[in-house]
């Protein structure tokens, strides 16, 4: 070790200095630092003592920096600053990205999907921003999407199909008639159906079922598919919603399709980037992965 080095103060002393002389306060100091403020004032007498020269003028309300106090502390904040840049170089801080997506998205299936994504990218901060309205690249930061609708979005967008719509019909298993795998079409409508904003089940029931709705069948109404979903999981009627969104669900056995039929519908789910990206490397990896985990879901269900 050089020389040098054995006639520095201790470290501890001087980060209570530079936070006193910051705040010109030995409470405030000592919250900051999560220590007494007895031992803020015992880092500073030990300093002082150590140095040789007085630093702080104690007043009635405060503190005051003496001559030799001024001169020292921007140097010593300087010599934090470096040893903090010197430690982001070998901890990186993560890159912080932002997803947009609907809540329905986030809530049945992104979610359950993060715990794995964060544990193999801890240089990746996401932060999820589910809305029902459109989110802007720019406006909002936005640097990966998922949308629903039809390509183009937009000039200067990357897209990439992520699932199909594909709209089938699901319930509690409790909704089935006894010993039965399905419901029969004509007695949909002693059913409650639960609609979402989407409001496909007139559709539904015409191009998949080949019945005309009728007036009379029972409805709830929400404003989100994955209320719709989780009314279904909790016995209240029959929710449509994406293949992909119900399959953690079908495959838990909590659902099941009483209607052996789908309908393929217009409005696919895609992820979208800008082509000029903030952290390239990163929203690579994140699109990849939301790529990799559609096929994995697409695969088992």
């Amino acid at each position: 070790m050089p020389e040098a080095f054995h006639s520095l103060p201790a470290l501890n002393a001087l980060r209570a200095f530079e936070a006193s002389a910051r705040h010109l306060n030995f409470r405030i100091a000592a919250e900051e630092l999560n220590v007494t403020q007895g031992a803020v004032a015992q880092h500073i007498r030990g300093l002082e003592a150590d140095l040789g020269v007085k630093l702080f003028e104690r007043l009635p309300r405060g503190l005051a920096l003496t001559s030799e106090g001024r001169a020292y502390v921007p140097n010593i904040r300087r010599a934090f600053d470096l040893i903090s840049d010197a430690t982001l170089l070998l901890r990186p801080e993560p890159a912080r990205l932002t997803i947009s997506v609907t809540p329905s998205f986030a809530t049945k299936w992104l979610i359950p999907k993060l715990p794995e994504f964060v544990a193999h990218n801890p240089l990746v901060d996401l932060r999820i921003l589910a809305s029902e309205s459109l989110s802007s690249f720019q406006a909002d930061g936005v640097d990966i999407a998922v949308r629903q609708g039809r390509p183009p979005f937009g000039a200067g967008l990357l897209v990439d199909l992520l699932f199909p719509q594909q709209i089938i019909a699901v319930c509690c298993p409790s909704l089935l008639p006894a010993g039965a795998s399905e419901i029969a079409p004509a007695e949909i409508k002693d059913h409650v159906l639960l609609h979402d904003a989407h409001n496909l089940w007139p559709e539904f029931m015409e191009k998949a079922v080949g019945l005309k709705m009728t007036t009379q069948v029972r409805r709830i109404r929400f404003n989100q598919t994955a209320l719709a979903i989780e009314a279904a999981v909790a016995g209240q009627g029959i929710a449509l919603a994406s293949r992909f969104l119900v399959a953690a669900d079908l495959a838990a056995g909590r659902l099941v399709q009483p209607l052996g039929v789908e309908m393929r519908g217009t409005q696919d789910f895609y992820v979208v980037v800008p082509r000029k990206q903030r952290h390239p490397e990163p929203t690579q990896a994140v699109r990849q992965w939301l790529l990799n985990e559609g096929d994995e879901t697409r695969l088992s269900s």
